[in-house]
């Protein structure tokens, strides 16, 4: 697949995009004998790809991943569904946070940051050129060099690491896939990220002979396709979301625009006020006073969560992020 593909199907009608993915669910059901599940969170994208699934395939499975960092309101949306096995990760959110560090940035720039807070005479290269942007061959880059906003994070108290998702979400549903054989229909699209949109360049929307086999057939999709089959097609989403609105021409949500882990930092120094903290303020005042209060340092001086809390509002001073 080449970037002129993405763009023309991108550029598609919904209900072309609607066909299209079905199609992509179909050969991946047919393929693997029907044991396949829909990976469900309960946010709007995986509510869209449940929906489209079930048209053709009603009592295909749905796994939600209970981990207990989703707004109520998704949880319970989620798992008011029929046919919708829970499953749970194996670690919590503080103990992730100690053992690895925060989600700060992005994945790209805490694995860049973890790397440069774990030098060894292996990753040396690499040091120098998130920090620098200077390659083995002495040429510069660009896409490999670390803001200067993230390089005070390096020497800081504040551990960075990409990996709280992997263990979270991801390691439980391979767990599940592992133990039941059954392959996972995914709801990521190629806008949400250059790491996904790189995924789809490589394999397309089903990713068969691959050692981690998936279909994503929204890859194509934009939030807007997802939003107007909502108003369209009038399934019931999460109320998280409030109502879907009409402005210049665009579609948006009254409420929130994205759920998800409701503690995650990736991201949120790019969010116009109020922010996900802010409005996390006004909707859960327990769950904030949580996440931004408490933290203590170890023995290393490093940031930890205690009992009191996540201690994530002294990294939002660091970043300069109001909450």
């Amino acid at each position: 697949m080449t970037n002129e593909d993405l763009k023309t199907m991108q550029a598609w009608p919904l209900e072309r995009k609607v066909r299209v993915s079905q199609s992509h669910i179909m050969k991946w059901y047919q393929h693997w004998g029907g044991k396949v599940y829909v990976s469900f969170s309960g946010g709007k994208d995986s509510t869209v790809l449940l929906d489209l699934a079930r048209r053709v395939y009603p009592d295909i499975e749905a796994v939600f991943c209970d981990t207990r960092l989703e707004y109520p309101e998704v949880r319970k949306f989620a798992l008011s569904h029929s046919n919708v096995t829970k499953i749970k990760p194996e670690k919590r959110f503080d103990e992730v946070l100690t053992e690895k560090g925060y989600p700060i940035g992005s994945k790209k720039v805490a694995r860049m940051i973890r790397t440069c807070q774990n030098p060894t005479d292996r990753n040396e290269a690499s040091v120098r050129l998130y920090r620098t942007g200077i390659k083995r061959d002495g040429t510069k880059s660009k896409n490999f060099k670390l803001a200067k906003k993230w390089l005070k994070f390096i020497d800081s108290e504040y551990r960075a690491s990409e990996e709280c998702c992997d263990i979270i979400k991801k390691a439980p549903l391979k767990k599940f896939g592992k133990a039941t054989g059954k392959k996972p229909i995914i709801g990521t699209m190629a806008e949400d990220s250059a790491l996904r949109k790189i995924n789809w360049l490589r394999t397309g929307c089903n990713a068969f002979d691959t050692d981690d086999p998936q279909c994503k057939p929204l890859s194509f999709w934009g939030e807007q396709d997802i939003l107007r089959y909502l108003k369209i097609t009038g399934i019931p989403y999460c109320t998280v979301y409030g109502d879907i609105t009409e402005i210049d021409g665009k579609l948006a949500t009254t409420g929130e625009k994205h759920t998800g882990c409701i503690f995650c930092l990736f991201g949120v120094e790019r969010e116009k006020e109020p922010n996900r903290f802010q409005r996390l303020k006004k909707i859960d005042r327990p769950k904030y006073n949580y996440c931004i209060g408490g933290g203590e340092f170890d023995q290393h001086g490093k940031l930890i969560p205690n009992k009191k809390g996540l201690g994530e509002g002294r990294i939002l001073d660091f970043m300069g992020v109001p909450y």
